[in-house]
């Protein structure tokens, strides 16, 4: 009897023990996603707001930084921001509403449907649009993009080839999400808008999201770039919905707990029979890890959201200020999973940047001083952040000073070969083909590029003996 009382007192003792230990290590994983954000705004990284959350129970949120450029408003968790792509969520997962309420099938012709389209219309179906496997034509064309619906359609409805047959190949554009939100209106003889907002955002309590929030609209926020610019105000097609932080998270959840869609729906939506790859609808999943990843660009509006189902860990990252988004939403996953992570250095390339586009040679002459005196503090055994300042001069029109910057990269990053397959687009932009080719050759040695260096030789070669 005594044996067995001590060997309960231990099982409880041991229990307690493991009961204390959980909050323990919960807590080292908030001091340490904080002391990483904390020190990540103080070094010009982010700006924005994140939200955590693990087993349904948030366990990180705070905001970093300003809602414009003024930088007069703090961000608060209330801030509504343009989450870009992530948005397309909403129209895809309408779509399989209406497929489990039997109004619409996937598979298919979207001609069906009488929207006044190309014969093309007959043999595309809403799976392609959903998947970006459709070949529809292109609604953006460089910097040319439709500025509202109407516009939109004409580009739709004058086109009458395909890019390439569907489901035979992949193209992430903005016209299979216009197509898929026609076809719900259709559908339902409601607006886009109107169904998502009685079907999912009240349902799930999304309490401060709207749509093609205007510039004055409460708690709206305006992006901005490094040297406090706020950028232009995006003339674009209808239905984009802007979220807090908060909303996010209901919608994620509501997904990985099947509240609006099923199971089964949810996984068409997560895997991409044409691109596996690329990924559809609700970006990418990696079906080892259990891990959906999305991201969201809209100008300088830059989101993240890692829904780690696996490990029941919920990652969201929204910044007005395009930084570090992506790879911070995966070191904080990284603390999460008890993984050993590095709180990033002050950027190399926002340092040298402006005066870059003044004088190259000084910047690159402040880059070793900098080297010399502040390499613990830099980033410098990240090859991208001088690859990135070398494209911004390439996009601005300063060929022979990215030239420059690729040179250095390369100087210093001698065996990598994407930085080597960089100095060969500055040669070519430069019509310098002798010298594109070899370094293009030279990217091929060392591993290679996934077949660009190899496709870009034989565009010079072409355009030589023309």
């Amino acid at each position: 009897m005594k044996k067995i009382i001590f060997l309960l007192s231990l099982s409880i003792l041991f229990t307690n023990f493991l009961s204390a230990q959980k909050p323990a290590e919960q807590k080292t994983e908030i001091r340490q996603i904080n002391e990483l954000m904390t020190k990540s705004y103080q070094r010009g990284l982010f700006n924005g707001n994140i939200l955590v959350a693990k087993k349904g129970k948030i366990i990180y949120q705070k905001s970093f930084g300003f809602t414009d450029e003024t930088k007069k408003i703090a961000l608060t968790k209330n801030s509504i921001l343009n989450f870009g792509s992530i948005a397309k969520q909403f129209n895809a997962v309408a779509i399989m509403m209406l497929v489990e309420r039997g109004k619409l099938k996937l598979d298919d012709p979207i001609s069906k449907y009488n929207l006044d389209l190309p014969k093309w219309s007959e043999k595309v179906t809403t799976r392609h649009l959903i998947n970006y496997a459709s070949g529809i034509p292109r609604l953006e064309n460089g910097l040319i993009v439709p500025k509202n619906d109407e516009e939109a359609w004409k580009i739709l409805r004058k086109t009458d080839t395909l890019l390439f047959d569907p489901g035979k190949g992949y193209r992430y554009d903005n016209g299979n999400v216009f197509l898929q939100r026609r076809i719900i209106e259709k559908v339902t003889g409601m607006s886009f808008q109107d169904f998502v907002t009685k079907n999912m955002i009240k349902p799930l309590k999304m309490t401060n999201s709207v749509f093609d929030a205007k510039p004055a609209y409460k708690n709206r926020t305006s992006c901005y770039d490094m040297d406090n610019v706020r950028c232009p105000e995006m003339e674009f097609i209808s239905g984009w919905l802007w979220l807090e932080i908060n909303d996010m998270y209901k919608w994620t959840d509501g997904m990985n707990h099947h509240r609006l869609i099923s199971r089964k729906s949810f996984e068409t939506l997560l895997n991409n029979p044409y691109a596996k790859e690329e990924g559809g609808s609700l970006g990418r999943f990696y079906e080892e890890d259990e891990l959906q990843r999305h991201n969201g660009i809209s100008y300088k509006f830059e989101s993240i959201l890692l829904n780690d189902i696996k490990n029941n860990i919920i990652v969201i990252l929204a910044s007005n200020n395009l930084n570090k988004v992506y790879s911070l939403g995966h070191t904080v996953r990284d603390i999460m999973l008890g993984k050993a992570y590095e709180i990033p250095k002050k950027s190399v390339y926002q340092a040298l940047r402006k005066e870059a586009l003044t004088d190259v040679n000084k910047a690159i002459e402040n880059y070793y001083q900098l080297k010399k005196t502040s390499e613990k503090e830099y980033s410098f055994d990240n090859p991208s952040e001088l690859n990135s300042l070398g494209y911004e001069l390439l996009r601005a029109g300063k060929i022979n000073e990215s030239i420059e910057i690729f040179k250095l990269v390369v100087k210093e990053f001698p065996q990598n070969p994407n930085v080597i397959d960089s100095l060969g687009e500055a040669y070519y932009t430069n019509k310098q083909y002798k010298l594109a080719i070899d370094c293009y050759k030279k990217a091929i040695e060392l591993g290679g590029t996934q077949g660009n260096a190899e496709k870009m030789i034989n565009k010079i070669v072409k355009e030589i003996d023309q």
